[in-house]
């Protein structure tokens, strides 16, 4: 008993810290990306995105699944620890020195000439994120997230501000390349002059085979996933315009926020809690059960709204230069619903020791996914690119809560029956709200906007607490008691 004890404290612990680190960041991001989207132009939006596979593909291989590797592992060693820092230090030499010399063909591929410089540059961040890595590692694997909350925070308000000083004075896209090296050079900075930990001077074979039979395979699954996720910034860039891609990837950025605000805060401590309790199928069926339910309670209503109110949002953050991102915006918050479960179950899967079966299906499901987005991207365009990502997300769905009804017994059938009444209450309020305030024929696209949110917080809201379903009461749970007012004045 006082071991679970003990794992909720952490639990609740790493979720307050945690809480605060996302949602700073991600108020940080929203304020600044608003700012940002007036100094900036989509063209410089889209270099970057030009630039991410590269970097996501040699981050990866630098990486080559140890930090998974090492937070499974119960009781790492120093020679562990050591052992990895070394690796990765090693592999960010060599993946920088191939981004740096293959540089000028990615920038005659894309036939854009300063590609070649931001990517030099920016590639530096691999050098940097690999001197750092060991260290959060080990915090994440002791839950000690307040110290890693405080360094994000000041990474990120510093280098936004930079970023926005230098966008301001018309640096254009390198405003955006020095914000993303501040934000890898800073945390560096102060693991390095904080922490207690210094690696030895060994490489132990033996304690890299043992790490590499699970991270070999958790590697090769983070590559196919980041490649499949890619693939399709790499096509629009190639065969679009930079602007096209600047609105697509303002499109991603801004769902991604919504649909990954909340699950990110829980799942940043589930993959530890995972490994805690990877022994005891029963309890850790039941932690999927109340993460899913929670996160389908916060996320599902979250960006329903978004999808009905997507043009106001747009116009009132970004201005009307972004409104061609709109269209691209409804359809990833539709993926985004999906989305947001996905890591809750493939994370279970990994902590009990499944890599080889986590590769296996990943790459089936990032095949069958590329095969759509990219025929759907080639015959039809973006609606057909559009169209190939929302098949591939809900296929990979479907294989993900298989695979946890496989290994863990939380059956599949039980999880969509779990989350019918939020996914059924939220689509039918959607529905009611969208078609009322149509009803209306406003012609102020903010007005309509206020509106519709009103319409649907008051239904979503009024539907809780009437009917006070599961997922309304694991989502209440999480609120500190301290919080909870109605109950003071009830006692």
């Amino acid at each position: 008993m006082s071991e679970k004890n003990d794992l909720k404290k952490k639990a609740v612990s790493g979720i307050i810290w945690t809480s605060i680190s996302k949602f700073s960041a991600i108020g940080i991001r929203f304020i600044s990306g608003i700012i940002l989207a007036r100094l900036l132009k989509p063209e410089d939006y889209g270099c970057i995105g030009m630039l991410s596979i590269f970097m996501v593909i040699s981050s990866s291989f630098i990486d080559c699944g140890f930090a998974s590797a090492l937070i499974q592992k119960k009781r790492p060693t120093q020679e562990d620890y050591s052992t990895i820092f070394f690796f990765n230090m090693a592999m960010s030499l060599l993946m920088y020195s191939i981004l740096f010399l293959f540089a000028p063909t990615i920038s005659r591929f894309y036939n854009i000439s300063l590609l070649s410089s931001l990517l030099r540059v920016q590639g530096l961040t691999l050098i940097i994120d690999s001197l750092s890595s060991i260290q959060i590692n080990q915090l994440k694997k002791n839950f000690r997230f307040k110290k890693l909350t405080i360094v994000s925070l000041v990474a990120s308000v510093t280098s936004l501000t930079i970023c926005i000083f230098l966008a301001y004075k018309g640096f254009g896209v390198w405003a955006l390349v020095s914000m993303n090296l501040l934000s890898t050079i800073i945390p560096a900075i102060i693991y390095w002059t904080t922490n207690k930990w210094f690696p030895l001077l060994v490489f132990s074979k033996d304690s890299f085979r043992e790490l590499f039979q699970f991270g070999g395979f958790m590697f090769l699954t983070h590559i196919i996933n980041q490649f499949g996720a890619k693939i399709s910034q790499l096509l629009i860039g190639k065969i679009y315009s930079p602007a096209v891609l600047g609105y697509y990837t303002k499109a991603v950025t801004t769902e991604g926020l919504a649909s990954r605000s909340i699950s990110s805060v829980l799942t940043q401590i589930t993959y530890p809690l995972y490994a805690e309790v990877q022994d005891d199928r029963n309890l850790l069926g039941n932690m999927i059960k109340r993460l899913t339910q929670t996160i389908a309670y916060i996320t599902f209503p979250l960006l329903s709204l978004l999808l009905i109110i997507a043009k106001p949002v747009f116009l009132l953050l970004y201005s009307d230069r972004w409104l061609p991102s709109v269209p691209y915006f409804q359809v990833l918050c539709i993926c985004g619903i999906v989305t947001c479960l996905q890591a809750v179950n493939t994370q279970s899967i990994a902590a009990i020791g499944k890599s080889r079966a986590m590769f296996g299906w990943t790459l089936l499901k990032r095949s069958t996914g590329s095969t759509l987005v990219v025929g759907g991207l080639l015959l039809w365009g973006m609606k057909g690119l559009l169209a190939g990502y929302v098949l591939y997300i809900c296929l990979c769905y479907f294989v993900n809560i298989g695979l946890v009804s496989k290994y863990i017994g939380y059956k599949w059938h039980r999880q969509l029956l779990d989350l019918a009444p939020t996914f059924g209450a939220v689509f039918l309020i959607s529905l009611i709200t969208y078609f009322s305030i149509r009803l209306l024929h406003l012609n102020n696209d903010y007005l309509d906007g206020l509106l519709k949110g009103i319409v649907f917080i008051v239904l979503f809201l009024g539907w809780s607490l009437a009917f006070k379903p599961d997922s309304y009461q694991y989502a209440l749970s999480l609120v500190p008691s301290k919080f909870k007012f109605w109950e003071r004045k009830q006692k």
